[in-house]
């Protein structure tokens, strides 16, 4: 009777033992259910393009797109983002930029961006301080695109930059500003209007 009663606890331990552990499992895969599931979220990428060219460091450099499932369209702007650090022996700068199979043309906002020796220059916003004009096509989170940062020292770096989409961690950073056309394109009605010659009065 003593062992078959200690055979019978021992057995409904062994069952309490399976029955917890078949609970444990099954809340650890409810944690991991549903549209939040790591599985199904959507995780940028933990860095941009990082390398180091000549002294100067270049960290997290990411292109920032549309939301997420759209585009910017082509012909539109889009924001460059960047961390510079020159650690060299001698004050550098950037003095320019450009994307030619992806933009016309790249614009640095404020001119050229001086780069101190140790010291950080953050290129991250709010607003973009280096925006690709002109998109060639459209332009989508996911994709890469080749960007060329000539220093005045330095030289000429050409590296794959990733875009991302304006969502989850980058849905704070701001568009770029759209291109307004140049006056000197744009005629007006009155200007019209007064090149018309007016008629000679009658003798």
């Amino acid at each position: 009777m003593i062992r078959s009663s200690s055979g019978k606890t021992v057995a409904r331990r062994l069952l309490i033992g399976i029955g917890a552990m078949a609970l444990l499992t099954l809340a650890t895969a409810g944690c991991e259910a549903g549209l939040n599931a790591p599985t199904l979220e959507f995780h940028q990428a933990s860095a941009g393009t990082h390398t180091v060219f000549n002294g100067i460091t270049i960290s997290n450099a990411f292109v920032l797109a549309a939301p997420s499932g759209s585009s910017l369209p082509a012909g539109s702007s889009a924001g460059l983002f960047l961390g510079l650090f020159n650690g060299g022996s001698s004050a550098d700068a950037l003095v320019s930029a450009s994307a030619p199979g992806a933009a016309a043309s790249v614009k640095l906002t404020g001119g050229t961006i001086s780069l101190p020796v140790n010291y950080p220059v953050y290129l991250t916003g709010p607003e973009p301080h280096v925006v690709l004009n002109g998109l060639k096509k459209p332009l989508s989170g996911g994709q890469t695109i080749v960007v060329t940062l000539n220093f005045q020292h330095a030289g000429s770096l050409t590296i794959d930059v990733p875009v991302e989409p304006q969502s989850y961690y980058y849905a704070t950073y701001s568009a770029a500003p759209t291109p307004t056309p140049s006056a000197s394109a744009t005629k007006t009605p009155a200007a019209k209007a007064s090149a018309t010659p007016s008629p000679s009065p009658s003798t």
